[in-house]
């Protein structure tokens, strides 16, 4: 199977696009300071209000919007550009301060906000940062807005003045209305459990232990010290090695582990197992399925998901619909086909009763009701799915164009999947911003998975 993504656009069998975009799939990013600056976010920002007002998003009235950040040093003089560039517009500003992705999504539905923005890199290291818009109701913009935005960049305009130009007050203390909603979605108490939460150092570190504490469950709070430079560095879900010590050390049930702005959660069982997002999407399915709550009795996952994660909704009686990677994606086909829950191998899992996007806090909170709630542990609950081995080769510096269209490559995939037959898969996926082709193989066998993925990178490698 081959996938192919070019600067934020997935496209499936489709060949590459030719368009490259400033909009990746998940926003705007770059170095702070280099490739994103501060006359970039300002830009960006006047962009986005000027492209929102044409189309009659604030017909009627005056425009408001929320803006958030995660702890990064370079957020604070980003967010002091976005919301800049917002008054400038003529829209009223509320600072959120520090919190997650999520909970700026949230709080532009809850307050009937007009846009809102995060200023993130999610898992990327400190010196990177990012900046990712949310429309009315804390849903990410569309494509052809994206695109609308970067065509707008650096024109000349005539803003407002006296009167009409935004007005900005600081709204920290709206974290609490996040926090409330979190605790409401839960069916019922965390009481008697013990947990670790890794917090990347991030945009979680205060938010999500409070959540969890005022759950009910007793909570060690790990990677909750950002101090601006070190989000991510060596904690969160991309570094699990400290939850899982932490885990054994202080007895706990369960760990959970975010990403620097906490759209994604991993979990680790309490022998210090790892437990990746295809196996908490799978068991939450299963608990959403006998609440009754799953449309359809269906799932939305991406292409990479493991093969077990779909054998085992399978026995399950549940469908999978598959979408190429990228969790906006999955929200799209959520939305078409009327589902509500899916997610990522990576921890994006996506709750539509209760969110808007990814939201890495209420993902753990449900895990860990769901723990409760069952009362057997997590390594159990996971047996839901058997994870096939999955072996990963990226093939740098080819011509990823012509992944497709190579003779000897299709041949090999051929080969490749004749040899699996049922019992594995191959996935073959250009970079969307690198001159990279990735290779996946599944088998039963890791042995046989490794040998495949390596055959098949060598021909990448001789035929690209």
């Amino acid at each position: 199977m081959f996938e192919g993504r070019q600067a934020g656009r997935t496209t499936r069998d489709l060949g590459v696009l030719a368009v490259s975009r400033l909009f990746g799939t998940d926003g705007v990013r770059g170095v702070a300071n280099r490739d994103l600056t501060a006359r970039l976010a300002l830009d960006l920002s006047v962009a986005a209000a000027r492209v929102l007002g044409e189309a009659g998003a604030f017909e009627g009235h005056r425009p408001v919007a929320v803006v958030g950040r995660d702890p990064r040093a370079s957020g604070e003089f980003l967010e002091a550009a976005v919301v800049a560039g917002l008054a400038s517009a003529g829209v009223d500003v509320l600072r959120l301060g520090v919190l997650p992705t999520p909970a700026v999504a949230y709080l532009t539905q809850s307050l009937g906000a007009d846009l809102g923005v995060m200023l993130s890199a999610s898992h990327n290291p400190a010196p990177d940062n990012g900046i990712k818009f949310f429309g009315r109701g804390g849903h990410k913009l569309a494509d052809q807005i994206e695109d609308q935005i970067e065509a707008h960049l650096g024109e000349e305009w005539s803003g407002p003045t006296g009167s009409g130009v935004g007005r900005v007050r600081d709204a920290q203390g709206e974290v609490e209305s996040y926090i409330a909603h979190l605790l409401s979605t839960l069916p019922r108490s965390l009481d008697g459990l013990r947990v670790v939460v890794d917090c990347a150092h991030g945009a979680a570190s205060g938010v999500s232990p409070e959540a969890m504490r005022r759950a009910g469950a007793s909570v060690v709070a790990i990677g909750a010290s950002p101090d601006g430079l070190n989000i991510n560095d060596g904690y969160g879900s991309t570094h699990l090695e400290p939850l899982r010590r932490a885990v054994i050390e202080h007895g706990a049930d369960v760990g959970i582990a975010h990403d620097g702005d906490a759209d994604r959660c991993l979990a680790v069982t309490a022998a210090g197992e790892p437990i990746d997002g295809d196996q908490i999407m799978a068991i939450l399915a299963v608990e959403l399925r006998e609440a009754g709550r799953l449309p359809g009795d269906t799932v939305v996952a991406t292409v990479m998901s493991n093969l077990g994660f779909k054998i085992a909704m399978r026995e399950e009686g549940l469908n999978v619909v598959e979408t190429t990677v990228g969790d906006r994606y999955v929200l799209e086909a959520m939305k078409s086909g009327g589902y509500t829950f899916g997610g990522e191998q990576s921890g994006h899992v996506i709750m539509l009763d209760h969110a808007t996007t990814g939201d890495g806090l209420l993902t753990g909170l449900h895990l860990l009701a769901t723990v409760a709630g069952r009362g057997r542990p997590l390594d159990e609950l996971a047996k839901v799915m058997t994870r096939l081995p999955q072996v990963l080769v990226n093939v740098k510096n080819v011509d990823k164009s012509r992944a497709k269209t190579s003779p000897e490559l299709n041949a090999a995939v051929e080969a490749a999947e004749a040899e699996l037959g049922d019992t594995g898969r191959v996935l073959i996926r250009p970079s969307g911003t690198e001159p990279m082709v990735r290779v996946m193989v599944e088998a039963t066998r890791e042995e046989q998975a490794r040998a495949l993925a390596e055959r098949l990178a060598e021909v990448v490698r001789t035929a690209l």
